[in-house]
């Protein structure tokens, strides 16, 4: 069995273990599982009591992550988050000891992260990005794997506010969690995800997760594939569809994506076909739509559909 063959085998392991617990929602698991390979943070976006908080807990237990979660609130300080000096009394003298926060963890889940003030979210911005944060003048290292996964409210729910746009673009994709269908829902009520919930088992280390996001940095990427991506995030730019473009943090992401699903299907290449499928999760949240799309009355996925049609994409 060939190395891409058993990332393969691992990582559908891992995701048939999650949805023991999370039932309706494989697309996500499996956009999320697709990040984790990327090392890159996620937004999950959803009506309250859909199973986002769970979904996180059960991944972080798959994987055998360390975790923390944090809940947002309006009076949450960033102190709150990434930890503080705190005196404590060393024989006859008093000392300075860092009280490490709840984001030093593998995971961590910044839970109804709009629900805070931008002051307190600011906190995450150097943790995102860097892996790292600082603390009156000193900084600490984050645990290896790291990884941010948030949750928010839908925009306009009671006491939510949006987040600024450098904020949202340190998250490598955002996914929307809808509501289950009928006969999920009826799973749900006879207790089914309850009873599986509880026969979740490790599948990955982290260690073998660290592993794996190595070796998906190492997937090949022709030229050609390259000019796609970056042609794609141009072409948000252009006055029409769109009223803000993607930054080149966008191309990175979709490129990251890109090999984490090329790695995911088997193969040690990237095709075209790996950037449209993960297209819509890592722009749809990092552009805003246009004068003729509002006119036209499209959506970011239908945007999303048409910049694909209006890129002519290399042969794979």
């Amino acid at each position: 069995m060939t190395e891409y063959e058993v990332c393969q085998q691992n990582t559908m392991a891992c995701e048939q273990e999650i949805a023991k617990g999370i039932i309706g929602q494989k697309d996500v698991i499996r956009q999320v599982m697709l990040a984790l390979l990327a090392g890159g943070n996620v937004l999950l976006e959803g009506m309250p009591g859909l199973g986002k908080t769970m979904l996180v807990r059960t991944i972080s237990q798959v994987c055998d992550l360390s975790f923390q979660r944090i809940q947002f609130t309006p009076d949450l300080m960033p102190s709150d988050v990434t930890g503080t000096n705190i005196i404590v009394k060393e024989e006859q003298k008093s000392a300075f000891r860092f009280e490490k926060g709840p984001i030093f963890a593998n995971l961590v889940l910044a839970d109804e992260i709009n629900r805070t003030s931008p002051k307190t979210q600011s906190a995450l911005l150097e943790v995102m990005e860097e892996r790292q944060a600082s603390v009156e003048g000193k900084t600490w290292a984050l645990p290896d794997p790291f990884f941010v996964i948030a949750t928010q409210n839908p925009s306009g729910s009671s006491g939510t506010q949006f987040l600024p746009e450098s904020q949202l673009d340190r998250f490598m994709i955002c996914l929307s969690m809808g509501y289950p269908s009928h006969q999920d829902a009826v799973s749900i009520l006879k207790g089914e995800v309850w009873k599986q919930a509880q026969e979740r088992r490790r599948v990955l280390t982290a260690e073998e997760l660290k592993q794996l996001q190595k070796e998906t940095e190492q997937i090949y990427v022709h030229d050609a594939v390259y000019d796609y991506i970056v042609s794609l995030v141009e072409e948000t730019r252009k006055p029409g569809l769109f009223a803000e473009g993607a930054s080149p943090r966008a191309s990175i992401a979709l490129l990251r994506m890109a090999r984490a699903m090329a790695r995911l299907e088997g193969r040690d290449f990237v095709t075209a076909q790996d950037v449209q499928s993960v297209l819509k999760e890592v722009l749809g949240h990092r552009v805003k739509l246009g004068t003729r799309a509002r006119a036209e009355g499209m959506d970011t996925a239908e945007c999303i559909r048409e910049l694909i049609l209006n890129v002519k994409s290399p042969r794979s």
